[in-house]
C-alpha cells in the first residue's frame, strides 16, 4: 500500500475493552489488517483475493 491506508475496525471484533480488535484497510490489490491496539506494530497483507480464502480457512478451523 503506496498511500496512507485507510484503516477500520473489523464488524467481528466486538466493542468494549479487552475485546479482539482487528482493523483492516484495503486498496485494488491487497488487504492489510493489524491489531488496533498496537497500530505501530507489524501488519499481515494479503495480495487481492487471498484474504477472503484467508477468512474462509478461518472459520472452517473453527
Amino acid at each position: 500500500m503506496t498511500a496512507a491506508p485507510n484503516w477500520h475496525k473489523s464488524s467481528y471484533s466486538g466493542g468494549g475493552d479487552g475485546n479482539a480488535c482487528v482493523e483492516i484497510a484495503t486498496d485494488p490489490t491487497r488487504t492489510a489488517v493489524r491489531d488496533s491496539k498496537r497500530p505501530t506494530r507489524a501488519t499481515i497483507t494479503f495480495p487481492a483475493g487471498a484474504f477472503a480464502s484467508f477468512i474462509d480457512a478461518l472459520k472452517r478451523q473453527a
